[in-house]
């Protein structure tokens, strides 16, 4: 009875030793993991991994890489955090316009309801690039649906939110930035009617129920297909393609995405 108690009475202090002991040697086991999950690879990157995972377990109180690996088995809000914390880019409106104006062309010269997909949205100004520029090419909103989707949650929220700093609007036109955006605060809101023209979902291409997101005549995937070894690019250019309606419509990579 008495060796019961003191057992309890110690186990803090031994739970004190343990988590000061650190042990992040074996970087690669969360490369290997994150690749699995993600297709994005850290090949020539490891220092910069391991710097950015280090700093996240220190802050979640996880004293090595096995820890969190064993945690993120049973914890998807972890694995999600991770995601998020590895996954952060930043972007702008009308980013290589050429294929948005490109899109336009095409929508117009359709005539009938499209779908669009963005893989990736980011945080959301692809997406909305396409509605604006679909919009000043005088396509009705009825006549087109964006479906933005990215396996980086913060992303989808500031997607959603559409609240942006100076330089993500620093392509637009003085008229454009007036015309879509409330200016207030040093940020720029996007108007609630072209938010309402796009769907955004956290979604990751690689898993199994990505299939089942639906059809689309027309397919931006720019800038993903670079944080991938060549395997998975042609493995993520392969899903892309199967998600068109028909051969003939297109899928546009970004001109860093080499193959």
């Amino acid at each position: 009875m008495f060796s019961f108690f003191k057992k309890k009475k110690d186990e803090p202090k031994d739970t004190a030793v343990e988590k000061s002991v650190e042990n992040f040697e074996n970087v690669e086991s969360v490369a290997k993991f994150f690749h699995e999950k993600t297709g994005v690879t850290f090949e020539n990157q490891m220092s910069i991994l391991k710097n950015k995972v280090v700093s996240f377990c220190r802050h979640r109180d996880i004293y090595s890489f096995t820890t969190l690996l064993n945690k993120m088995k049973n914890d998807l809000e972890l694995e999600q955090d991770l995601i998020d914390h590895l996954t952060t880019n930043e972007t702008f409106f009308y980013r290589e316009f050429k294929q948005i104006e490109e899109l336009v062309s095409l929508v117009k010269e359709k005539s009938t309801h499209v779908d669009i997909l963005c893989a990736p949205c980011a945080t959301g100004e692809e997406v909305y690039s396409i509605a604006i520029a679909l919009l000043e090419a005088g396509v009705l909103p009825s006549q087109f649906n964006i479906v933005g989707i990215d396996i980086n949650s913060d992303a989808i929220d500031k997607a959603q939110r559409a609240e942006y700093k100076e330089r993500n609007v620093r392509k637009l036109s003085p008229e454009l930035v007036s015309k879509y955006f409330l200016h207030k605060d040093e940020k720029y809101y996007l108007q609630e009617s072209v938010k309402g023209l796009a769907s955004l979902n956290v979604k990751n291409i690689f898993d199994n129920s990505f299939q089942n997101i639906g059809k689309f005549d027309f397919i931006f995937s720019r800038n993903m297909l670079i944080y991938f070894d060549k395997e998975t690019k042609l493995k993520a250019k392969s899903i892309l393609e199967n998600l068109r309606k028909t051969d003939e419509h297109k899928v546009f990579f970004g001109h860093a995405d080499l193959f």
